[in-house]
């Protein structure tokens, strides 16, 4: 807690750390907004094939009042398994004999069909444009518009290694990464600079190189040795939890951005869905806070785990007519992902050392990434079945709920400075176990 005193001394939350917040929230905005542009910019409205006798120029002197479009769109497309008209195919030839509806041509053969040869005609009262109309990413070339999905989303694993180093040029080193870096002048310039910047002028006089010393001694003397990526796996009990940390975020994140990324396949109103989401964020937010500071953070990802697997599976499975339930579930859903994620966040970082926490949000970040490229992929399978990917997705939240169950409790615990408070704490649980395990034998 030595460089706490410090900033205690510049300012703990002053205008600096406010601003320098505010500033990673644009950061963060800007990505999650490319992220939810998925929902319009490649929306899939609804399609059928093109036909001359509806979509022809002259289709408007066969409607002479004789027969109506639905009439007309009865004898060219043929139903699909839920009685609706086909999105893939059209009928070769007319069939006329649909139209009479007194069984008499109940033995007619099944008449021939062919794919969408002309192309396809799209409901555009939603969006008048987007990438799968401009495309016509539909059908066979559905499986196109998930690819896209997933390069964009390999963009975001790529992008980290990139961004991090371009980062340095534009935000202000870290005061403590100059000190511990055989850098204490830089860093007392800084810290003076955050002081001035919170209004705190009296510090200029106290805060001096010789304070900084005295204060970062402990950890100028254990910057000496450097962690390095290796250290993340050379020593068991943090190996294991980097380990059980990559899983749980991996199947955190296939959930989160399924359902994020392809909101507008639940066939309610995307726009009104994706308010109704981002407003149920904060109590989302303050509920998943209540649990974490009162039951735990273990029972909390587990309960809200297990809750997102199932409000994800019924809003798949609730009826389409039925509107408001839809609007429920999927609210809910939305709401249950950002109390899931803030659960995942908060135990990881209270679970690594602190020397070597960078890097090992780094490793953790890139199983995060894996999950949610992969996202995408799983939605080809819609083409078999549209419950499919839900199903899959669910399943993966399912397995989330028990992998905090294998990890430590964090809650009212002081978080570990080095690699070996966290084997010493193993080591400590082993031993109290095992020191409990006596007293019950003993005591008879």
């Amino acid at each position: 807690m030595a460089f706490q005193d410090l900033l205690n001394r510049v300012g703990n939350m002053g205008r600096f750390q406010i601003l320098q917040i505010a500033f990673l929230l644009i950061c963060n905005a800007m990505l999650a907004l490319h992220i939810l542009l998925e929902n319009f910019t490649a929306a899939i409205p609804g399609h059928r094939c093109w036909v001359h006798v509806l979509d022809n120029d002259t289709a408007s002197d066969i409607d002479s009042g004789i027969l109506s479009q639905d009439d007309l769109l009865r004898i060219s497309i043929p139903l699909d398994s839920n009685s609706r008209p086909d999105k893939c195919r059209r009928f070769v030839q007319p069939q006329w004999h649909l139209l009479h509806l007194n069984g008499t041509f109940s033995n007619v053969t099944e008449p021939d069909t062919e794919p969408c040869e002309d192309g396809w005609v799209y409901e555009r009262s939603t969006f008048l444009s987007t990438t799968v109309t401009e495309w016509d990413l539909v059908c066979g070339s559905q499986v196109l518009g998930s690819v896209s999905k997933f390069i964009f989303m390999i963009g975001n694993l790529i992008g980290p290694f990139l961004g991090g180093h371009l980062s340095d040029r534009w935000l202000p080193e870290s005061a403590r990464w100059l000190i511990v870096t055989n850098k204490p002048q830089k860093g007392l310039q800084e810290l003076r600079k955050v002081a001035c910047m919170n209004g705190m002028k009296n510090s200029g006089d106290t805060l001096t190189m010789e304070v900084v010393r005295t204060t970062m001694k402990e950890e100028l003397e254990a910057a000496q040795i450097k962690p390095a990526l290796c250290d993340l796996f050379r020593t068991p009990n943090l190996r294991k939890r980097i380990f059980l940390l990559c899983l749980l975020r991996f199947t955190t994140a296939i959930p989160a951005f399924g359902f994020t990324i392809h909101l507008q396949h639940l066939k309610s109103n995307v726009f009104l869905m994706q308010c109704l989401i981002a407003a149920s964020a904060i109590p989302a937010s303050f509920a998943a806070m209540f649990l974490l500071n009162h039951i735990g953070r273990r029972i909390s990802q587990f309960f809200l785990s297990f809750l997102l697997g199932i409000s994800m599976l019924a809003t798949v499975s609730a009826p389409e007519e039925m509107q408001i339930l839809c609007g429920v579930l999927i609210t809910l859903t939305g709401a249950n992902i950002y109390a899931v994620i803030i659960g995942n966040t908060l135990h990881v970082n209270e679970l690594i050392p602190t020397v070597i926490r960078a890097r090992a949000l780094g490793v953790i970040g890139i199983a995060t990434n894996v999950g949610a490229a992969l996202t995408p992929l799983f939605m080809i399978l819609a083409i078999y079945s549209a419950f499919l990917p839900w199903i899959i997705y669910a399943v993966f939240s399912f397995l989330g709920c028990f992998i905090p169950l294998l990890l430590p409790e964090t809650k009212n615990q002081p978080l570990p400075e080095s690699v070996q408070d966290v084997e010493n704490e193993w080591k400590g649980s082993r031993q109290a176990k095992e020191e409990g395990a006596i007293i019950k034998v003993t005591s008879f």
